[in-house]
């Protein structure tokens, strides 16, 4: 081969590799826009509630959340613990089978996740992770905040906010609970079910 040709071979091949090489990073720079543009559609046996990501704030919870949502892991829990003024509590997965209710609360995946205390204080819609004494106990169970609750922050994990659905929230935290095992005037007479958990743009949401 001549060496010209060559040397033109040479440069093409390097050019198409550049190309390649931009696409790819054009490709994962895409990703990580539409991912940090991503909603969570929580629909509920009262209606839908749309939940904004603090991606800032807590990226491994929120990709816990989702990994399990997308899963269909939450698909057919409950509001298993409401509390009037406080906020209402879901995501165990003992709580799909009513034959399991003394045992409500203490489902989790099959695994903890480290704590992601941030600055987003405990506000009505806010959306947090719930959790045992240990600060890196918490595994699916989330609660919404149904008022301003600034004890909780710096202790629990914060990690988005309802942007639509306030009257959902509103509706499930004013259904009738009677007092649990515990004597937490906090069991729901009815069972308030999560059909499932959708994660999606933001843009695809009207």
């Amino acid at each position: 081969m001549p060496l010209v040709r060559m040397k033109l071979s040479i440069l093409a091949a390097a050019l198409l590799s550049t190309a390649v090489f931009a696409a790819e990073e054009k490709k994962e720079e895409k990703t990580s826009v539409n991912t940090s543009n991503e909603v969570a559609v929580i629909k509920t046996s009262e209606g839908e509630m749309l939940v904004q990501f603090w991606t800032d704030a807590a990226p491994n919870t929120i990709d816990n959340f989702k990994k399990l949502a997308r899963s269909g892991f939450y698909d057919g829990t409950i509001f298993h613990r409401i509390v009037k003024g406080f906020m209402i509590q879901g995501g165990d997965p003992n709580s799909k089978d009513p034959a399991k209710e003394s045992r409500y609360g203490q489902g989790d995946p099959g695994y903890k996740i480290k704590a992601e205390f941030n600055d987003h204080s405990h506000e009505r819609g806010v959306i947090s992770m719930a959790r045992g004494p240990d600060p890196d106990s918490a595994g699916s169970q989330f609660f919404i905040c149904l008022g301003s609750v600034a004890r909780l922050d710096h202790q629990y994990t914060t990690f988005g906010k309802l942007i639509k659905g306030d009257d959902v929230l509103g509706k499930i935290g004013d259904t009738p609970v009677t007092r649990n095992s515990g004597g937490e005037m906090s069991k729901p007479t009815k069972r308030v079910v999560i059909n499932k958990i959708d994660i999606v743009s933001k843009d695809s949401i009207k």
